[in-house]
């Protein structure tokens, strides 16, 4: 029988990467964690990976493009552990190119993956999940620090992003009377999947190496190395917790200087 006295954590996205340390962290905290991901087989060995740990986890298969798929989703995690109280919207993608030969297919899959998605996700928790009834919550959306600044060959990309970064701040705002607060995570380079694919679409873009980007990638970052999926669960984690209640509407990097805003 599930613990009721825990708190309850929803990740999107993870089965890998930042969301994959996400879910750790937050079972670390011993928060009980609800993933969701696309991959059925993704999802199923993660909880199992989670379990073994010790963690408290459960989840199910999500397309976070559709409202249908999510609301199904939201509506799991509450039959399973009745309540959210933490929602961690990581789902994401890259995307990108010359922006006048960028198709329409492209432009909206990364707008509707990234930030649609935000929304999409963030209203059921709040009605399905029940968090708009709550003295407290928490809302935390990774964005990038390309929601901050413009990323050559990036446009769809960084336009997804500096919505997420914007829708954010408004719902902070929103929400800073009830208790519930909401920030954005804005990794810079992290070394993931997406970050290797990330790697492989501008070598091609330029006609050179992946090593050769990886150099010229962390030659602009002041500590000289990509950060760490944990560095940036380790954030999250902190602004999941009650020491973190006065912070909201912040959008905080996890760069390693890439970015000094």
């Amino acid at each position: 029988m599930p613990n009721n006295d825990k708190r309850v954590a929803i990740v999107t996205g993870a089965t890998s990467g930042i969301g994959l340390e996400v879910a750790r962290k937050l079972g670390e905290q011993d928060h009980r964690v609800f993933i969701g991901a696309r991959s059925a087989e993704n999802v199923g060995s993660t909880i199992k990976q989670l379990s073994e740990e010790g963690i408290e986890a459960a989840g199910t298969t999500v397309d976070v493009r559709s409202r249908e798929s999510v609301s199904a989703f939201v509506q799991a995690a509450v039959d399973r552990f009745d309540t959210v109280d933490v929602l961690v919207n990581n789902a994401g993608r890259s995307g990108g190119g010359v922006t006048a030969d960028i198709e329409d297919d492209l432009w909206f899959d990364v707008v509707n993956t990234n930030l649609n998605s935000v929304f999409i996700v963030t209203r059921e928790v709040l009605n399905t999940g029940g968090m708009r009834h709550k003295d407290r919550g928490r809302i935390i959306n990774i964005a990038s620090t390309a929601g901050k600044q413009g990323v050559v060959l990036g446009a769809p990309y960084s336009a997804s992003k500096h919505g997420v970064v914007g829708l954010t701040k408004a719902l902070g705002n929103e929400l800073a009377p009830t208790g519930i607060t909401v920030n954005a995570v804005c990794p810079g380079y992290v070394e993931t999947p997406m970050a290797e694919r990330v790697r492989q679409g501008y070598a091609a873009a330029f006609d050179t190496t992946e090593e050769e980007i990886l150099t010229k990638f962390q030659s602009k970052i002041p500590l000289g190395r990509y950060s760490t999926p944990q560095e940036v669960a380790g954030l999250v984690g902190y602004l999941a917790s009650d020491t973190a209640s006065s912070i909201t509407a912040q959008a905080m990097n996890v760069c390693g200087g890439l970015g000094n805003f």
